[in-house]
């Protein structure tokens, strides 16, 4: 196949839907864990969810990279750009995360200096026509976006610009998947790992899923086709394995130039996961030989201890504990015009998902 509507076909669609319930046992329910949030928006808009046999449990994980942002991230952003001659340039779903008392979007409308950029040379163009100021950018997400990231870094230095850092909080997907695993209540028969992550990372940092805790993980694409041919090769798995359906775009071992930059920016840490908690090496921060371009050493700040509303339960949604349904604050208190939770948030978020395409 070439063209993307060939992926959305109602023919194939048809079929992979017969195969799956003719693999299916009904005697058995099957829970499989879609890791990325643009999975969770494509099974809600193509209704995948309804076509399905009523055994088998689609459950949204922690692929949101804005969903898993903590609060003192979001409290430390706000304080730089509460600092004079200071730029803070970010990617758009970031204006609207809740922090403990505010959001970058209301601290732009109150005059701070915070701009919109779709990519990392874009800030580093506000930079060069800047120099007079501080231009920081918010490093946010996983193994996708951190290759560009690294990429600026390097030519900052190779450049000499020397008013451009990164406030990074960028994170790992296995570490966090592991964690789930590990959860006393975890009920997860396999994942539907996501294909743009797997691109760059290859396959075999999600081996440990299948050995160690034996679920099966299936790299997909983002098209009905894609998704349902992922599940049944979930299902006809004879035990746990690694497999790539998204051969298109995945190579089983990934971008080596991309993960040779990252390695050369940036190094494994413990991080922060909003509703999950601390997990070690799940995090990547900036080395030691770059560290002029580290926002979280050039500028000391200090921030209140962070406040989460209690009545949210981002954290169960993000482990596949809970459904957003669950949730007495959502689509009330909790709506993407005046968001709670960092999951109603961003474009990718299952409580997003739930309130645009799932709410019944």
């Amino acid at each position: 196949m070439k063209y993307i509507d060939e992926f959305r076909s109602r023919a194939l669609t048809s079929r992979l839907i017969s195969r799956i319930r003719s693999v299916a046992d009904e005697g058995r329910e099957y829970r499989y864990m879609e890791v990325c949030g643009t999975h969770t928006m494509a099974i809600f808009k193509y209704g995948l969810r309804e076509l399905l046999p009523r055994n088998i449990r689609l459950i949204s994980g922690p692929g949101c990279p804005v969903c898993v942002t903590p609060l003192e991230y979001l409290d430390r952003a706000i304080a730089i750009a509460g600092l004079p001659k200071v730029i803070i340039t970010t990617f758009g779903d970031m204006l609207r995360v809740p922090g403990s008392s505010s959001t970058l979007e209301n601290e732009r409308a109150g005059g701070k200096h915070i701009k919109v950029v779709y990519s990392t040379d874009d800030a580093l163009d506000i930079a060069n026509r800047n120099t007079d100021k501080e231009v920081v950018f918010l490093g946010v997400g996983f193994e996708t976006t951190v290759p560009t990231v690294a990429a600026s870094i390097m030519s900052a230095a190779k450049q000499g610009i020397h008013n451009y850092s990164v406030l990074c909080a960028h994170k790992t997907m296995p570490e966090a998947l592991g964690a789930i695993m590990a959860h006393r209540d975890a009920r997860i028969d396999g994942f539907l790992l996501p294909g743009h992550v797997s691109a760059i990372t290859g396959m075999k940092p999600y081996g440990f899923l299948a050995k160690r805790y034996g679920a099966g993980c299936v790299a997909a694409g983002f098209e009905p086709v894609d998704m349902l041919q992922a599940i049944l090769m979930l299902m006809e798995q004879k035990r746990p394995i690694v497999e790539v359906q998204y051969k298109r775009i995945v190579d089983p071992l990934g971008n080596r130039l991309a993960r040779k930059a990252i390695e050369k920016v940036f190094e494994k840490s413990s991080s922060e996961w909003r509703g999950i908690g601390k997990l070690k090496n799940s995090g990547l921060r900036i080395r030691k030989e770059f560290s002029r371009f580290d926002a979280s050493l050039k500028f000391r700040v200090k921030t209140v201890r962070p406040r989460e509303d209690k009545s949210c339960i981002c954290g169960a949604v993000l482990k596949g504990i809970k459904t957003p349904v669950d949730c007495k604050l959502f689509g009330k208190k909790c709506t993407p015009a005046d968001p709670v939770g960092s999951c109603m948030v961003s474009s990718e978020g299952t409580c997003a998902a739930y309130y645009k395409y799932g709410r019944r």
